[in-house]
């Protein structure tokens, strides 16, 4: 029986759900020939040795390299393409194809809670999964600015105002992982009300300092485990088609 190995690619990952999560299903599956590791790699420049190895089916890509590994690259599927940010790769045939399963995870998350009143949207931070996150906005017809560090409207001239006019927010900055819990964004949270919907899309902790404050004020809170959960779903329906 051939030996199919899996991975999740990334700089510096010191704990995944990743890991944890396909190595619990291929032991339901008894799958005994699977494996998942970590691919820790400190430039993105190393990725062509990874992909050396013959038994790779397929991997996920976490922070630093959702966008940094497009170019190695051989084929996109539309929505990594459109997006910009690629978060599963297969290995088939010979080629490297990306996908991006953010796009699925977070639609799912957004329909959990979502209602009519959700028409505008603020985006709290630029990377990889902000890009997933405006793909799906687009898609739902929801009105979303971007507030980042570089943006013209950022984290330090954020008005109350527009806070009170988007009623949902999704923030997807790192700020707030675990071990730094009590870390937030700066954030005028005495705008959001009881009609705000606030995801966060950090699923370790459970409840981040900003979901907390949100939550005080009466919003609607959701975080980032569940979109995780079916973004890997959909990363395994790739590997296995």
């Amino acid at each position: 029986m051939e030996n199919k190995a899996f991975g999740l690619l990334g700089k510096n990952i010191s704990y995944s759900f990743s890991k944890k999560y396909f190595e619990e299903k291929f032991k339901k599956l008894f799958l005994k020939n699977h494996s998942y590791n970590f691919i820790d790699i400190p430039e993105i420049d190393l990725f062509k040795s990874v992909t050396e190895n013959p038994d790779l089916v397929g991997i996920n890509v976490t922070i630093p390299y959702k966008q940094a590994v497009i170019p190695f690259l051989d084929e996109l599927s539309d929505e990594a393409l459109q997006i910009g940010a690629v978060n599963c790769v297969r290995f088939q045939n010979g080629k490297k194809i990306g996908y991006n399963t953010d796009a699925f995870g977070f639609e799912k998350t957004l329909l959990i809670n979502k209602k009519e009143h959700h028409k505008k949207a603020l985006i709290l931070g630029d990377g990889g999964a902000a890009k997933a996150v405006r793909y799906i906005l687009d898609k739902h017809n929801i009105e979303h600015q971007t507030v980042s560090r570089k943006s013209e409207i950022n984290f330090e001239n954020l008005s109350e105002d527009l806070v009170k006019d988007s009623l949902l927010i999704i923030q997807t900055t790192p700020v707030g992982t675990f071990p730094n819990v009590d870390d937030s964004i700066k954030f005028p949270f005495d705008a959001i009300t009881d009609k705000h919907y606030v995801i966060d899309l950090i699923y370790n902790p459970s409840e981040t300092a900003f979901l907390r404050k949100s939550a005080e004020k009466g919003a609607t809170t959701l975080n980032g485990f569940y979109m995780l959960e079916q973004q890997a779903e959909k990363a395994w329906e790739i590997w296995k088609s």
